[in-house]
């Protein structure tokens, strides 16, 4: 028998000194994250954000802060995520972008500001009550 050996996934260690912190929120997402001066590099738990969300719709967003501001390359992203889908992750990830973007230039937050990017989304999922069948669907009635 051979001995085979899993290829483990290699982390990335990122030199993030001299970096600006933020932290990002969504539905139940918390998303950390560190900017810094960069090449446009954006790594989410460890990995390239394209390898991390699989649609194209939240890769777009993700880019979208740089993209107002016209630096796509200008910034490198370090991002923790946890909570809730990739749909809440990516947003809570632009989010955080967004804020830590203002605390490098402040003249940034007028522009960011405009789009609602540094504006915390608080929609959540309501809760379900009881007697009903979901949070605001009620059993059919039968009057007879």
């Amino acid at each position: 028998m051979e001995n085979i050996e899993k290829a483990k996934p290699v982390k990335i260690k990122l030199d993030f000194k001299d970096s600006k912190y933020a932290t990002g929120r969504r539905k139940t997402s918390i998303a950390k994250v560190w900017l810094k001066k960069g090449t446009g590099k954006i790594y989410v738990n460890g990995k390239d954000y394209n390898n991390y969300f699989s649609s194209e719709n939240h890769k777009m967003q993700i880019v979208r802060p740089f993209e107002i501001i016209n630096q796509t390359t200008n910034y490198d992203v370090k991002c923790n995520v946890k909570g809730g889908g990739h749909t809440g992750q990516a947003g809570a990830l632009v989010h955080g972008i967004s804020k830590a973007l203002v605390m490098f230039d402040t003249e940034l937050k007028s522009t960011l500001r405009k789009e609602k990017l540094t504006t915390r989304d608080s929609r959540a999922v309501e809760r379900k009550k009881p007697g009903r069948k979901k949070a605001r669907r009620s059993f059919q009635f039968s009057k007879r």
